[in-house]
């Protein structure tokens, strides 16, 4: 299977957070464009996750530890491990998922 980005519809999946989400059987991808303030309050989920900054700055919180992320940062995120974050600016975010996210689809 092949898809173009462009293809892809957006879902808001939560106030400010516009998903273009890719599902395979084992893992999900999420390319996010988020508006400034947008906030995901703290949770945990079963899926390791990785989350890349594209563009703008990201507020981001794991285990209690907050820290404002930028282009090119990358953070890993064990199952289970409570995180939250805030836009500070316009953001572009890429989520990886495993296992697939269920929820999102």
């Amino acid at each position: 299977m092949s898809l173009n980005l462009s293809n892809i519809p957006s879902k808001e999946i939560m106030p400010g957070y516009h998903g273009k989400l890719v599902h395979s059987q084992h893992m999900s991808i999420a390319f996010w464009e988020v508006k400034k303030d947008a906030i995901v309050p703290e949770h945990a989920h079963m899926n390791e996750q990785i989350m890349h900054v594209m563009e703008g700055d990201f507020e981001f919180t794991l285990d209690g530890d907050t820290k404002v992320y930028g282009p090119g940062d990358i953070v890993i995120i064990a199952p289970h491990q409570k995180h939250s974050g805030k836009a500070l600016t316009d953001c572009k975010l890429l989520d990886v998922f495993s296992p697939t996210r269920e929820e999102y689809r």
